[in-house]
């Protein structure tokens, strides 16, 4: 494999990825030109949301190709073309061969949710404290045990009382709270996304770890649960305030995630028409928020 490496500024980094695109890159990739310099800028937006810029001011566009002709034939055609003004081939390099499968699996290592409860991918084996174990491996749905958000959700499902519960777990990812509870005592587990990969995600993964849910698309979600998690982000909860509500019952208990810590003031109002919602946890810049449903009298 080699890599085509290009000098690009910011207004054409798409119009050149799309050309490498075209020309049947293997990959292409995006970044700061000046990275670990005094030139380097910070490029992100809120968490789930496009960045503000489409590159950097000036960024270093990659490519890889499977073989060297391949790469030299790519940045010659480019080179020619009028948009590719004001941009620069770097060169062509090959790249080492490397156990791609292996050096993925290397950066997953199983993850403590509490002394007890553990993630673990399914090329360790579990530690020999664990007396829970979910079995995950990386996928395309969000939620592999690793993000703060997802850790403070299962951290609550481990230490709150889930026995004989009815559960909704709303934007389930890879489903991950959903078997968290279906393996802490919850009798009924709904597991519900808008995404149809993460259902069959969910699906597949409570095969996996051996619980019996029910997964599917958000109107799956039927009536009142003892306990609804939303482990999302900010803007799609406070738009969500009334219909989860609406789904907890009298008593139960809601438990959102998603949430930075500066965004908590503004949950705090969206839910205030239907409960007090409020900090319970709180983790590298992110809060996990609940609230205890107001029981019948």
């Amino acid at each position: 494999m080699h890599e085509l490496s290009l000098l690009v500024p910011q207004d054409r980094v798409e119009e050149v990825s799309d050309a490498l695109d075209a020309l049947d890159a293997l990959s292409v990739s995006v970044e700061d030109a000046d990275a670990h310099t005094d030139a380097e800028q910070a490029l992100f937006g809120e968490p789930g949301m496009p960045p503000p810029k489409g590159g950097w001011q000036r960024s270093r566009v990659i490519a890889h190709f499977p073989g060297r002709a391949a790469a030299d034939e790519a940045g010659g055609l480019l080179a020619a073309q009028d948009f590719f003004a004001g941009c620069q081939v770097l060169g062509v390099a090959e790249v080492p061969e490397q156990d791609w499968v292996r050096l993925t699996q290397s950066q997953f290592t199983p993850v403590e949710i509490t002394p007890a409860f553990w993630i673990v991918p399914t090329w360790h084996e579990p530690p020999a404290q664990a007396t829970r174990v979910i079995r995950l491996d990386p996928g395309l749905a969000f939620g592999t045990g690793t993000h703060p958000t997802t850790r403070m959700c299962l951290r609550w499902i481990a230490t709150d009382s889930l026995a004989g519960q009815r559960v909704l777990d709303y934007g389930c990812g890879s489903g991950i709270l959903a078997i968290g509870a279906a393996l802490h005592g919850a009798a009924s587990v709904d597991a519900v996304d808008l995404d149809e990969a993460a259902v069959r995600t969910t699906q597949d993964n409570a095969l996996a770890n051996g619980v019996a849910l029910r997964s599917g698309l958000p109107d799956v979600a039927a009536g009142q649960y003892d306990t609804v998690l939303a482990n999302i982000l900010a803007t799609p909860l406070k738009v969500l305030a009334p219909l989860l509500c609406q789904h907890v019952a009298p008593g139960g208990s809601l438990v959102l995630a998603g949430i930075l810590e500066r965004q908590a003031g503004e949950l705090t109002a969206a839910y205030a028409p239907y409960c007090d919602l409020r900090v319970a946890d709180a983790q590298d810049g992110w809060v996990l928020m609940t609230a205890r449903q107001a029981s019948a009298q």
